[in-house]
């Protein structure tokens, strides 16, 4: 199993003039709405609790208001919470003085802004050098870096141009390089592509898939989208108001909602693009030889056309190569039904 990157352990946080009173009122059962009603305080988040593994990607998601860019604006201290822990490999961040936070962010955290936040009077190239040059590093290993970086995101050839030269995909894509030159080990994508209009965004949220399949960065990915959360998260939380309403993988959550907010939340989601066969295969089920096969990690999408050709089950292979089970049209069709 991999290693824990970051926990977060009870964290709450209230925006007021006495946020530790406020908080304790929260604590006896005021909800949200009594509390801004009754103290002029506004609770952002309340008693969040997560485990984000090293080099996976997790979203937190969540309509406007819910909280999401408050918390995720806590794993750098952006934001100090008025109650619990920040955890990054262990250690409580909450304890580190000015310079070493600064350090901190500088080396371990790197964010991706909505809008870009590109240094408009400096090139491309002079941009994603920033970081690298501020923390002190020799010129001429930054520029190396730097180049790698803008290739990496398929920018070769701008590095002169600036940044009003570029499309709103491409400055994007400059701020991805910007933070992958820093070489931390986090990055911090507060929902980096919602400015993007729908074609771009789709070839970025690709582009982060391969990037991520090469790099094994942990990343930290914000949106409101849930067909965005579902095709980048290997984990995917889900708040409102401030709470933590369900967390576990995309066909954790279409398969079981934790509660009505979540099941509108997932209604209309395409689950044959989503759910695995590998995760309804039925394993007490033997497959006779020669019954037709498909990849434990081939969505129910991929099912279909074998089913159309009339089989009965078919044979659910592993990754490991073993028949894990069999998976049958009507169980198929179970898993689709909508509740």
């Amino acid at each position: 199993m991999q290693a824990v990157k970051i926990r977060v352990d009870s964290v709450s946080k209230v925006f007021g003039s006495d946020p530790k009173a406020a908080l304790a009122r929260v604590e006896a059962g005021m909800d949200k709405t009594r509390l801004l009603e009754e103290t002029d305080h506004v609770l952002g988040l309340h008693d969040i609790n997560l485990e984000i593994r090293t080099g996976e990607t997790f979203v937190i998601m969540g309509l406007s208001g819910s909280g999401k860019s408050t918390l995720i604006r806590h794993f750098n201290r952006l934001i100090e919470p008025t109650g619990g822990r920040i955890l990054f490999d262990g250690e409580d961040i909450l304890g580190y003085d000015e310079a070493r936070l600064r350090t901190f962010r500088r080396r371990k955290m790197a964010m991706v802004f909505q809008r870009f936040a590109l240094l408009p009077h400096r090139t491309v190239i002079e941009n994603v050098m920033y970081g690298p040059l501020l923390d002190g590093m020799a010129k001429a290993a930054v520029r190396a870096r730097a180049e790698a970086q803008i290739a990496l995101v398929g920018l070769s050839g701008f590095e002169a141009s600036y940044p009003a030269q570029l499309s709103g995909g491409m400055q994007q894509r400059v701020g991805l390089a910007r933070a992958l030159a820093t070489d931390a080990e986090v990055l911090l994508m507060d929902e980096a592509f919602s400015a993007l209009d729908p074609l771009i965004r789709n070839d970025m949220q690709m582009q982060l898939k391969d990037l991520q399949g090469r790099l094994g960065k942990t990343i930290v990915f914000i949106t409101h989208d849930l067909d965005e959360a579902l095709l980048l998260g290997d984990h995917i939380a889900i708040l409102k108001d401030g709470t933590l309403r369900q967390v576990g993988t995309g066909a954790d959550i279409l398969r079981a909602p934790a509660d009505d907010y979540v099941a509108r939340f997932v209604r209309d989601v395409n689950r044959a693009r989503i759910l695995q066969c590998g995760a309804l295969a039925d394993a007490t089920m033997i497959p006779l030889p020669g019954t037709p096969e498909i990849a434990a990690e081939a969505t129910l999408e991929a099912a279909f056309a074998v089913f159309a050709d009339g089989a009965d089950c078919v044979a659910v292979r592993g990754s490991d190569g073993r028949i894990t089970g069999a998976l049958t049209p009507r169980k198929l069709m179970e898993a689709l039904a909508r509740s």
